[in-house]
């Protein structure tokens, strides 16, 4: 059967204090855009034309912020991950940081459908002084037509470098075992949508009680402060409620102090 591939590159620099593009590759079904900013920052939405992603589809993502350069990615929509009649959809995402720079990676949220196959790779290599704001949000099936993707598969693996060295490192696994993993007490507690949001930088224990502020008082969002590295971990009963619950991090957390226009409800 035919099958998607998309493979798309993007490299930046600095000049007069802005960052501009240097390097735009696209193949595929994988497309790259850039809307206009009112900052010094570059903004760019990857796009996945295939429409969605089932099994045996393949999506490479290669971004390169350049010394001192801000640089803003993001999707167009949700990514929907349909039912695999058996292979794996796979997705591989890179992103280096140079000296000085900040990336803000946010997609907005992957949706499972039933039966969805996905396995997704973040590798992030940071230089000394660079800085990362990354987020990924998961949605177990489509709150309006009442579906919960008990039987979908996710393997979900993070990679984060400063200077060579691991900082940070999580895999997350949804294997098909609901009893176990969609009401475990431990884990989702039949929650429908979850989130990760990670910040690494210089300034994360500044952020960490900023956003310590801004939490809401529930048991379903939390956040940990671990030498340069902020992590927020929520969960919701629904995609709506999750975002209500993440938006005003991530803002805080983004180098613009704001999310892309593509975000708004």
């Amino acid at each position: 059967m035919q099958r998607a591939r998309g493979i798309g590159r993007l490299a930046t620099t600095v000049r007069d204090g802005r960052t501009e593009l240097t390097t735009l590759y696209q193949e595929g079904c994988a497309k790259i855009r850039l809307p206009h900013t009112h900052d010094d920052s570059l903004q760019a939405v990857v796009i996945n034309t295939a429409g969605g992603l089932t099994g045996g589809d393949d999506l490479s993502w290669s971004m390169h912020a350049a010394s001192g350069a801000q640089l803003v990615l993001t999707t167009q929509a949700c990514e929907r991950i349909y039912k695999s009649t058996g292979a794996t959809a796979r997705v591989a995402t890179r992103l280096k940081v140079d000296e000085g720079a900040h990336l803000d990676w946010l997609p907005q949220e992957t949706i499972l459908f039933e039966d969805s196959k996905l396995a997704r790779r973040l590798d992030v290599d940071l230089a000394p002084g660079a800085s990362l704001c990354a987020v990924e949000a998961v949605l177990l099936g489509r709150d309006a037509m009442g579906e919960s993707a008990r039987r979908a598969l996710l393997a979900d693996d993070w990679r984060i470098r400063r200077d060579g060295q691991l900082v940070h490192a999580e895999a997350t696994r949804i294997s098909g075992d609901p009893e176990r993993e969609r009401e475990g007490l431990a884990l989702l507690r039949g929650a429908k949508a979850f989130a990760t949001v990670l910040y690494v930088g210089a300034n994360a224990e500044a952020r960490f009680n900023r956003i310590r502020a801004e939490l809401p008082d529930r048991p379903e969002i939390g956040a940990s402060l671990i030498g340069e590295r902020l992590v927020v971990r929520a969960m919701a009963h629904s995609g709506l409620e999750l975002r209500r619950l993440i938006v005003p991090i991530i803002a805080t957390l983004s180098g613009a102090g704001a999310l892309p226009r593509l975000w708004s409800l």
